[in-house]
């Protein structure tokens, strides 16, 4: 009799086990995300058949954002260095506090990154704006951009600026252009930099989400020295302050001190202090910041304040 009972209670707890065990593999198969690259997708997912396994995937677009996820894949038999687990940059801190990676040289290998990256073809948008005296920086900015910036990737340059005339003929390459569009003169430098937070906003709702996967919003009296990589390619990234990222007090920070504008930051709050020269992301991620920036500093405006550093205090906000 306790033979017979002690042989139920093991069949039924293997039972139990098998079910318990399916439940588990089946929760976490749902909850694991993968380190995906996104592209744009209709809003109803679809069923992608993988014909060398004979199986079926439905890939769903994340978030709200209407994009697919595809897997990031490096070439087989592509040669790079072992990564170590124990020696690296020193120096400098590679991880904010949030578990988000600071990017500097040393923390990646380009020829991994760049092979990824060059598979997927992603479309970039660089939006710039060049009015009145600005357009004198155009050339350098382009010509750098065209031996620096992400090379060997799709890339368009929408330039606002109230003279065609000026933009130079630069020489770029395949899969490369420059896309003009015209906007009013503006009289400050602070209108310049405001007025292109309200055109980046309509523009981007209206056109260039349907051209570019990414978007980067970049000062136009700017110049490129140096690689500017798939490395910069996330959902958001930003630059930290070349004048205020060495152990700066976070007081010392140029942030919007008065409480009456919206981008005001108050004393012993903030992490960084980011530069509005180079700030990017995933294209939708991107249009929600830039024109949060420029509701914000319409509010300001609302109120007769403008902000001390105008959309680059809104962009630390």
């Amino acid at each position: 009799m306790l033979l017979n009972i002690s042989k139920a209670h093991i069949l039924v707890s293997f039972v139990f086990l098998l079910i318990l065990s399916g439940a588990i593999y089946t929760y976490l198969e749902n909850i694991t995300i993968p380190f995906t690259f996104c592209q744009p997708c209709h809003e109803n997912p679809e069923s992608v058949v993988d014909e060398a396994e004979k199986r079926v995937e439905t890939k769903h677009c994340p978030l709200d954002d209407s994009r697919r996820s595809g897997n990031l894949i490096m070439k087989a038999g592509l040669s790079y260095p072992q990564p170590s687990t124990l020696t690296g940059r020193t120096d400098v801190n590679s991880v904010t506090n949030w578990n988000a990676p600071l990017v500097w040289e040393g923390t990646f290998d380009p020829v991994v990154i760049d092979d990824i990256y060059s598979r997927m073809n992603p479309r970039v948008a660089v939006v710039v704006l060049a009015v009145g005296k600005y357009t004198r920086f155009l050339k350098g900015f382009l010509e750098s951009g065209e031996k620096y910036f992400l090379v060997g990737l799709r890339v368009t340059y929408y330039i606002f600026t109230d003279n065609e005339q000026d933009v130079p003929n630069v020489t770029l390459s395949e899969g490369r252009k420059i896309t003009i569009l015209p906007v009013p003169s503006a009289k400050r430098w602070q209108d310049v930099v405001l007025s292109k937070m309200k055109w980046a906003t309509v523009t981007i709702d209206k056109q260039i989400r349907n051209e570019a996967d990414y978007l980067f919003m970049m000062d136009i009296d700017s110049v490129f020295h140096n690689r500017f990589g798939a490395e910069s390619l996330s959902q958001m990234s930003a630059v930290l302050h070349r004048g205020f990222y060495k152990n700066i007090n976070r007081d010392g920070f140029p942030y919007e001190r008065r409480p009456e504008s919206k981008a005001y930051i108050p004393a012993g709050e903030g992490d960084y202090y980011y530069t509005a020269a180079v700030w990017g992301g995933y294209l939708e991620d991107m249009y929600r910041l830039v024109k949060y920036c420029y509701e914000q500093s319409e509010e300001d405006a609302k109120n007769n304040i403008e902000a001390v550093w105008q959309e680059e205090s809104h962009l630390n906000k």
